[in-house]
C-alpha cells in the first residue's frame, strides 16, 4: 500500500507534470462564464444564498459523478456510440434552453410590470420548479462535453510513466472541485449582496433575468452547434 503514503500529497509524487500551469489553467477555466456558475448567480439573486448553496452543491455533486465516471471509463462508452452522445447533448441543450425560455419570459412580463407581487411564484413555476439541487445536478449531467474536457485537460498533466494514473486523475480531480466550489462561494456571497438591490430595483431585476434567458439559450445553441 505504498501508493496511499502521504507523500503522494505532493504533486511531484502524485504523478503530475507542471502542476503550477494546471492551477492555472484551471482558474481561467473556473473562471470563464457557463451554465453553472450563471445558474448558482442567478438563483442566489433571486431567492437567496441557500438557494445559491443547494446549487452549488448539485453542480459539486454533478461534476464529480461526471469525472468519477471517466475514471472508471465509462466515458469511452459515451465516445464510441455517436448517436447516444447526441441524445445526452440534445437533452442538455433542451433543458438549457426551457430553463433560459423560462427566465427571458419572467423578464419580459417584469419589465412590463404584469407580474406585480406574483413575479417570484410566476419564475419559480418556469425556471426554479425543481429543487435547486435537482437542477443545478441536472444542468452538470446533461453536458456530456464536460467529459470530454476532463478527459482532454487532465491528461495533459498525468505523467505517463506513473504506475498509479487513476491516483493522479483523482488528485487533479480534487483541485479542480476546491478552486470550483470557492468560486461558487464567491457567486453566491456577490448574489446575496446584490439581493435586496434587485428585490427593490425591479426593472433591473427584469433586465437581469431577460440577460440570464438570453445566455442560456445561447449556452444551448452553442452545444448543439459545437
Amino acid at each position: 500500500m505504498e501508493w496511499l503514503s502521504l507523500s503522494l500529497l505532493s504533486p511531484s509524487n502524485a504523478g503530475i507534470m507542471d502542476f503550477p500551469t494546471y492551477l492555472l489553467g484551471t482558474i481561467f477555466t473556473i473562471l470563464f462564464p457557463g451554465p453553472n456558475s450563471l445558474y448558482v448567480l442567478t438563483i442566489t439573486t433571486q431567492k437567496g444564498w441557500r438557494f445559491g448553496a443547494w446549487g452549488a452543491l448539485g453542480i459539486f455533486i454533478g461534476d464529480s459523478i461526471l469525472m468519477i465516471a471517466v475514471a472508471l471509463g465509462a466515458a469511452s462508452l459515451l465516445l464510441s456510440s455517436p448517436m447516444l452522445f447526441n441524445i445526452v447533448r440534445t437533452l442538455g441543450a433542451i433543458y438549457l434552453a426551457w430553463m433560459g425560455l423560462g427566465l427571458l419570459r419572467s423578464g419580459l412580463k417584469r419589465w412590463k410590470r404584469e407580474m406585480a407581487e406574483g413575479a417570484d411564484g410566476d419564475l419559480h413555476v418556469r425556471m426554479m420548479r425543481l429543487h435547486p439541487l435537482v437542477a443545478a445536478l441536472t444542468l452538470s449531467l446533461t453536458n456530456p462535453k464536460a467529459i470530454l474536457f476532463f478527459i482532454a485537460f487532465f491528461s495533459q498533466f498525468i505523467r505517463p510513466d506513473f504506475d498509479h494514473p487513476a491516483h493522479t486523475f483523482f488528485y487533479l480531480a480534487i483541485v479542480l472541485q476546491i478552486l470550483s466550489m470557492a468560486y461558487l462561494t464567491s457567486l453566491i456571497c456577490v448574489g446575496q449582496i446584490f439581493l435586496k438591490f434587485f428585490q427593490r430595483q425591479a426593472r433591473l431585476a427584469a433586465a437581469l433575468w431577460m440577460l440570464a434567458g438570453i445566455l442560456f439559450i445561447g449556452f444551448a445553441m452553442r452545444l448543439l452547434l459545437d
